[in-house]
């Protein structure tokens, strides 16, 4: 949630279940995080002390350093105005005047995006964009396409060869009729599917995908 607030620069809204989303989180966990950690304005905005200190801080020392910047500059510096980078003594995220929204994908799916790559640990940088288009291109996706692929599965990176993997065996094993759904169970996850205790076919049929996209990555 500290992430998405410093990458937004701005405070989370009233409703629950948007912020629940965002953090994918249950609303009632979100709520306790709220109690115990923001406050809310007059609007109803929930806001970080902590945060809202620190971005203040980093705007000052940017006004400020533009502005002396400028004066330099008017007295005949040898070098333009120049914006100073945020500098805090817990070396917050970058925010989001630092990372710029690839081509052709929406800020709202990209912020989406980077806040799994942080889940995961991977920083966002040149030579991460690079490679996705890469293997976005591999694939005939676009970029869009991949990072809405990555956020609805989790997935910090993307190979091209985990859809054609994926086409693959689902073309060998559909997931049409519940006996096909059965028939996969059995035949990927090794398990007697009389035996699983799934709530719904729609369930089986989920865990099986799962299985699937594990197996394509190589994960262990």
């Amino acid at each position: 949630m500290m992430d998405w607030y410093y990458l937004n620069e701005k405070p989370f809204c009233p409703d629950i279940e948007t912020i629940a989303r965002l953090a994918r989180a249950t609303p009632e966990t979100i709520i306790l995080i709220l109690a115990d950690f923001f406050y809310q304005d007059e609007n109803g905005f929930y806001h970080s002390k902590r945060a809202d200190e620190e971005l203040a801080k980093y705007k000052a020392m940017q006004d400020g350093g533009r502005k002396g910047a400028e004066k330099r500059w008017a007295k005949g510096g040898d070098s333009p105005p120049k914006h100073p980078p945020m500098q805090t003594k817990n070396q917050e995220p970058l925010t989001k005047n630092q990372i710029k929204t690839p081509e052709g994908v929406s800020d709202f799916l990209f912020k989406d995006y980077l806040e799994v790559r942080k889940a995961k640990k991977a920083k966002w940088t040149e030579t991460a964009y690079k490679g996705l288009q890469r293997e976005a291109d591999k694939a005939k996706m676009s970029l869009s396409d991949v990072m809405q692929m990555c956020c609805e599965r989790g997935w910090a990176g993307f190979k091209a060869e985990w859809v054609a993997e994926a086409v693959i065996t689902q073309k060998k094993n559909p997931l049409i009729t519940n006996d096909q759904i059965e028939e996969a169970y059995r035949i990927e996850c090794g398990k007697d599917p009389k035996l699983a205790r799934f709530n719904s076919y729609y369930e089986m049929k989920d865990y099986v995908i799962k299985q699937r996209e594990i197996r394509a990555r190589g994960d262990t």
